[in-house]
């Protein structure tokens, strides 16, 4: 379900995980370990920001009761890490290889796509982005697969079907100055030259002090201001460059200076988009024009300026060797747009990381039932207090399909019962259907709900490693200094009438 998330500045309705711990003001030290967690597994895979904490929530308040009793901690402390153990081993046999043909192997991405978008907002148009998600990260270095090569670009305004996918990059159409109308706003095979120089008339009196004793020597700096900025332009237009862009602003003489040679050019370009341009044209970043050679500048099959909405777009298209994609990403509201950004996210992250590993598993709470089974027989062989703990963990496993039946509307404690007689039958890969309203499990692999294996290992190692570390604490120490202080700040100062305040 979605949370919305009221805070000083703004209003955020999400469902993400991440998302919705980072805008929390968090004290409670505990608490903040549980933060971390769910921020590393964002960044690490993606996916499994709301698992990993219910999980570690769970497993707490299991490790709570048995603490009530008079079970040591470092106890537990052991007996969760057997148990961890032997759920990590157990999720490389449960794992499926994605080492197929190229069409099957897309399909199986696009399915993980559209799995990590069910619970998302945009769940009613999850075949359209999955498609969209995986053309992007297949444009993506292979060996690399830097996310940050893949630009989403959020245009309010038109319908959701509306996003498209840039095969290149696109960024929004920088700061102009006079002159900019005037340039030509689209070429074949352009030459694309990347600056990080500062294109604007400066007036040395502004940066050193010059003194003169003759009119006459005015004149020549003056003189000089124009021959530093002119000899940079030449230089720029005898390299053949039909695309200028810089980090740094374009002035207006430099602007109207090259609109008159059919020049474009485009100042203050953001860092992440002249990145991606590097990468998608070839064009090498000059932070001097005194020497520029042809291997330097980049080069695209189209460039063009384009209206996108109420918003005018630069487009880079068929790039030789193009390893960057850029997403457009359309709709009403601004709060919508941003929670579609942010379920992208987690669908391309989660597209990477299949690619990467090669290994995917049923979801929807099927693995959770398999591993709980599998550790109930695995508690069996153990003697003593120790097959308490491991079997009570083992349920704790249930908590997610347990919040998944729940966050669909249906009897959560009929959907185990159906799920634990399937899992104990044999039938290993039923889990939570969430569209159904009459039986509630369904063969979550047969109906393509599937999720990258490092998903899961992350999430219940990282929950087991969160709540150790909580459970190895016996006591919280405050700092006798910071105490002095406050009672001394609270004791009256001499002359001091009733009723003053020291700060």
């Amino acid at each position: 379900m979605d949370k919305l998330v009221e805070t000083e500045r703004e209003h955020v309705i999400s469902n993400d995980g991440a998302t919705i711990i980072s805008l929390l003001d968090i004290s409670h030290p505990a608490a903040r370990i549980l933060v971390d967690i769910s921020r590393a597994q964002d960044e690490e895979v993606g996916d499994g920001t709301t698992s990993v904490v219910v999980l570690a929530g769970e497993l707490l308040k299991t490790a709570k009761q048995f603490i009530e009793e008079g079970m040591n901690s470092q106890f537990i402390i052991r007996c969760f890490k057997n148990a961890t153990a032997f759920l990590l081993n157990q999720l490389e046999n449960l794992a499926l290889d994605l080492k197929t043909d190229p069409v099957t192997r897309r399909n199986i991405l696009i399915r993980c796509a559209e799995t990590s978008l069910n619970s998302k907002l945009l769940s009613h148009y999850k075949n359209f982005f999955a498609e969209m998600v995986v053309s992007a990260v297949e444009k993506l270095d292979t060996n690399l697969m830097d996310k940050e090569l893949i630009g989403i670009k959020p245009v309010i305004g038109g319908s959701i079907k509306e996003s498209m996918l840039i095969d290149g990059v696109a960024f929004r159409k920088t700061f102009s100055y006079a002159g900019f109308e005037q340039q030509p706003k689209k070429f074949a095979n352009p030459k694309i030259l990347l600056l990080n120089i500062e294109l604007e008339l400066k007036a040395e009196k502004e940066n050193a002090e010059v003194r003169i004793e003759k009119p006459e020597e005015f004149q020549s700096i003056v003189d000089a201001e124009w021959k530093i900025i002119y000899s940079k332009l030449e230089a720029i237009i005898a390299s053949g460059a039909q695309v200028v862009l810089s980090k740094l602003p374009i002035g207006d003489l430099a602007t109207q200076y090259f609109a008159d040679r059919n020049i474009f050019c485009a100042g203050r370009v953001p860092k992440d988009d002249a990145n991606r341009v590097a990468k998608a044209t070839g064009a090498l970043l000059q932070t001097t024009v005194s020497d520029l050679r042809p291997e330097v500048l980049g080069t695209c099959g189209e460039f063009e300026e384009v209206v996108v909405g109420a918003e005018r777009f630069n487009f880079f298209k068929n790039c030789p060797g193009s390893k960057t994609a850029t997403i457009l990403l359309r709709g009403g509201a601004e709060q919508f747009i941003k929670e579609a950004e942010r379920s992208l996210n987690d669908a391309i992250m989660i597209v990477r990381r299949v690619i990467k590993t090669e290994k995917i598993i049923p979801g929807g709470g099927a693995v959770e039932m398999e591993l709980s089974k599998l550790l109930r027989n695995h508690s069996r062989e153990i003697k003593g207090k120790e097959q308490l703990v491991i079997n009570a963990f083992a349920k704790s496993l249930e908590v997610i399909p347990r919040t998944l039946s729940e966050n669909a509307g249906l009897d959560s404690n009929e959907i185990i019962s159906k799920l634990r007689q399937k899992h104990a039958s044999g039938e290993k890969h039923f889990g939570v259907d969430v569209w159904s309203e009459d039986n509630g499990v369904c063969d979550t692999y047969a109906n393509y709900v599937w999720e990258p294996l490092l998903v899961k290992k992350n999430y219940i190692s990282s929950a087991n490693e969160a709540v150790c570390q909580i459970l190895s604490i016996d006591e919280t120490i405050k700092a006798p200094q910071n105490e002095e202080q406050k009672k001394m700040r609270q004791q009256p100062l001499p002359g001091m009438r009733p009723g003053m305040k020291f700060k």
